[in-house]
C-alpha cells in the first residue's frame, strides 16, 4: 500500500461519536485519579517529604516544587475537567498533557506503566479534533461543530491500544513466566483470604493457568476487539481480567483505564446510543447546524501530520525492543525495562549497604540510607541500577558539602529476583562516583547466574 492509498484511507470520514465519547470517559477517569491520589495522601508523602527525587536522565530539570506541587494536582484535574466537557478543549488537553507528565517525571521511583499510557494518549488527543461534537465548544460555537471526523482520529488510538496489548503479551513468553509460573507462583498464595475466590489460589496449578491466560489474554485480545462478531465476547473478557486483576495487585486506576479506552472498538451507532442518553440525563439538546456533517477544509499543516504519525508510532514500535542491545538479564540489569508495556513481570527486591570513603584519609563508613530517602524510594533504589548510580552521586555531594575530600561511594547491593537466592548486583569495589547515567551499557552490573529470562 502506498503513501497515497494510506493517505486516502486513513482521511476518510467516520462518525464523530467515539471520539465524543473517548474524551468525555478519558477526562472523567482521569479527574477521578487525581482525586484519588490526592486523597490518599500521596502528594505529600512522595512529592513533598522526601529531601530528594530520583530523576530521567536528560529531565534532571524536573521535579517537585514543594507547596506549590499541590497547584500542578489542581491544574491537571481541572484540565482533565475541561477536556471532559469539551471547553476550551485544545488549551486544556496541551495544560492536561504538561502537568500530567510533569508530575510523572517529578521522581523515577512512581514509573507506572500506565502513567506513560495517559502521557501518550493525552498527546494524541492534541493532535484531534475532539470537541467538534457534543462538547461546550461546540456548543459556544456552532461553526466548528461536525457529525463527522476522519478515520485516522480514532484509529490513532486503536493503534495505541493496540501496541499495549501486544507487547505486555509479548513480553510474558519468557521462561520463568510460561514455565515457572513466576511471579504468580509467588504472589497468588497470599491471596487466599479473598471471599468466594481466595480458595483456589492455594494451588500450584492456578498461577500456571493465570500465567498462560495472561500471556495469550495480552497478545490476543486485539483480534477479538477488532472484528464485529467476537466484540462483545473479547469486551467481556477484558471487563473480567482487568478486574480480576484489580482485586488481586494494587495496580491503581489501570483496570479500569483500560475497561473504558477499549470501548472505542465498539461501533459508531453504540456510541451515539451513549451519546443520547447523556443528552437525556443532562437535558442536554445536541441541535444540527448547517455545517454540521462537513468537514472543515485541510490547511497545510495536516500535510506533515500523516509523516508525523508514521514516526510517532515507528517509534512506540521499536523503542521497547532496545533492551536487546544491552547485554545479561532484562529483569536483572534492568536496562530497556521501563517504556516497553512490561506489566508486573517480576518479583525483585534487594537490600544496599553504602560505604563512604574520604579520598584524603581514606577513613570509610557506612550510610544510614533512611536519612535521605523516604521508605518507598530506599526499596526502589535498592534494585535498580540507575537509581544506585543517582543516589551514590547525591551521597558525594552531601558528604562534599559537610567538608569530606573528594569523597568515594561503593555500594553492596544484594538482590533476589523471582525468589532466587540473593546475589550482588553491582561490583561492590566500584567507586560509583566516577559513573555517568547514559544510553550505554552499566559495565558495573554483575550478570545474573541464571541468565535464561531475558
Amino acid at each position: 500500500m502506498n503513501r497515497i492509498s494510506i493517505q486516502s484511507y486513513i482521511n476518510k470520514t467516520s462518525d464523530a461519536a467515539p471520539l465524543a465519547v473517548f474524551r468525555i470517559l478519558f477526562g472523567l477517569l482521569m479527574l477521578i485519579s487525581i482525586i484519588r491520589f490526592a486523597a490518599n495522601g500521596w502528594i505529600e508523602k512522595l512529592y513533598i517529604e522526601p529531601g530528594f527525587f530520583f530523576s530521567y536522565y536528560g529531565f534532571e530539570w524536573v521535579h517537585p516544587l514543594g507547596g506549590w506541587t499541590y497547584l500542578i494536582f489542581i491544574i491537571c484535574g481541572a484540565s482533565a475537567v475541561f477536556v471532559s466537557l469539551g471547553y476550551h478543549y485544545r488549551v486544556a488537553i496541551i495544560t492536561f498533557f504538561l502537568s500530567f507528565t510533569y508530575i510523572e517525571l517529578m521522581d523515577k521511583t512512581t514509573y507506572l506503566n500506565h502513567y506513560y499510557f495517559v502521557s501518550i494518549v493525552s498527546f494524541l488527543m492534541i493532535l484531534v479534533p475532539a470537541n467538534r461534537y457534543f462538547s461546550m465548544d461546540a456548543k459556544r460555537n456552532p461553526e466548528i461543530k461536525r457529525k463527522t471526523a476522519q478515520r485516522w482520529t480514532i484509529l490513532i488510538f486503536k493503534v495505541q491500544i493496540a501496541i499495549v496489548y501486544i507487547y505486555a503479551g509479548l513480553a510474558k513468553i519468557n521462561t520463568d513466566w510460561l514455565f515457572e509460573a513466576l511471579p504468580l507462583a509467588i504472589w497468588l498464595p497470599a491471596k487466599t483470604s479473598i471471599p468466594i475466590i481466595g480458595g483456589i489460589f492455594k494451588y500450584t496449578f492456578t498461577a500456571y493457568l493465570f500465567s498462560w491466560i495472561g500471556m495469550l489474554f495480552d497478545t490476543f485480545i486485539i483480534l477479538g476487539l477488532f472484528f464485529r462478531k467476537t466484540r462483545w465476547l473479547a469486551y467481556i473478557a477484558v471487563v473480567v481480567f482487568h478486574t480480576l486483576t484489580g482485586i488481586l495487585f494494587q495496580i491503581g486506576v489501570f483496570p479500569i483505564v483500560m475497561i473504558f479506552a477499549v470501548t472505542i472498538f465498539f461501533s459508531d451507532a453504540l456510541h451515539e446510543h451513549i451519546i443520547e442518553r447523556l443528552s437525556r440525563l443532562f437535558g442536554i439538546k445536541n441541535s444540527d447546524s448547517s455545517n454540521f456533517e462537513k468537514l472543515p477544509r485541510r490547511h497545510k499543516g495536516q500535510r506533515l501530520l500523516l509523516p508525523f504519525l508514521l514516526l510517532f508510532f515507528a517509534f512506540q514500535l521499536i523503542f521497547p525492543w532496545r533492551y536487546l542491545v544491552y547485554p545479561g538479564n532484562l529483569f536483572w540489569t534492568e536496562e530497556g525495562y521501563r517504556f516497553s508495556w512490561r506489566v508486573m513481570l517480576m518479583e525483585k527486591a534487594g537490600t544496599a549497604t553504602f560505604y563512604v570513603k574520604d579520598g584524603e584519609t581514606g577513613r570509610e563508613g557506612s550510610v544510614v540510607n533512611h536519612q535521605f530517602l523516604n521508605a518507598h524510594q530506599e526499596k526502589q533504589m535498592a534494585m535498580q541500577p540507575d537509581l544506585i548510580l543517582q543516589y551514590a552521586h547525591l551521597l558525594k555531594s552531601h558528604y562534599a558539602e559537610q567538608g569530606m575530600k573528594d569523597p568515594k561511594v561503593r555500594a553492596e547491593v544484594w538482590v533476589t529476583l523471582n525468589a532466587r537466592p540473593a546475589q550482588l548486583l553491582i561490583d561492590p569495589n566500584v567507586d560509583l562516583t566516577t559513573k555517568k547515567d547514559g544510553w550505554a551499557s552499566k559495565d558495573w552490573i554483575l550478570p545474573h547466574k541464571d541468565e535464561e529470562v531475558k
